[in-house]
């Protein structure tokens, strides 16, 4: 095999749980081949470009492999090289949330009312004023 649908490739890629999602998020432009749009049944080839916005994430890969079926994990992930910038981008942003979660609570020692109520708001994941 030397070409294979984009969103049969991000789902055996694993970069999405079901093709049809993969078709979704493809469709709605963000996936990019190469910087151009494409659409689900676009085939795409070894070498190709992708450019994968997935929330605030966006990674960049490079097609390195046609995968025969949805494998596990790291055979998933000798099917693409991600590129230096992505991966920088990404480990800077990592950082900016793990600074981002420090919570030093209101009050010295045993936390009061208010205190653990943001505490259980923090771990919900849930915005503290």
């Amino acid at each position: 095999m030397e070409r294979l649908r984009i969103d049969r490739w991000l789902w055996c890629a694993r970069f999405f749980k079901a093709r049809n999602l993969a078709a979704t998020q493809v469709t709605a432009g963000h996936v990019r081949v190469n910087g151009q749009r494409a659409k689900p049944a676009h085939e795409i080839k070894i070498g190709d470009a992708l450019t994968i916005a997935r929330g605030s994430d966006e990674c960049e890969v490079v097609v390195a492999a046609i995968p025969g079926r949805r494998g596990p994990a790291r055979e998933a992930a000798s099917c693409y090289v991600e590129t230096e910038a992505s991966l920088e981008r990404r480990r800077l942003r990592a950082e900016r949330r793990a600074g981002a979660q420090r919570f030093d609570p209101p009050t010295a020692g045993r936390p009061d009312k208010r205190t653990r109520r943001l505490i259980r708001e923090r771990q919900r994941g849930g915005i503290i004023p």
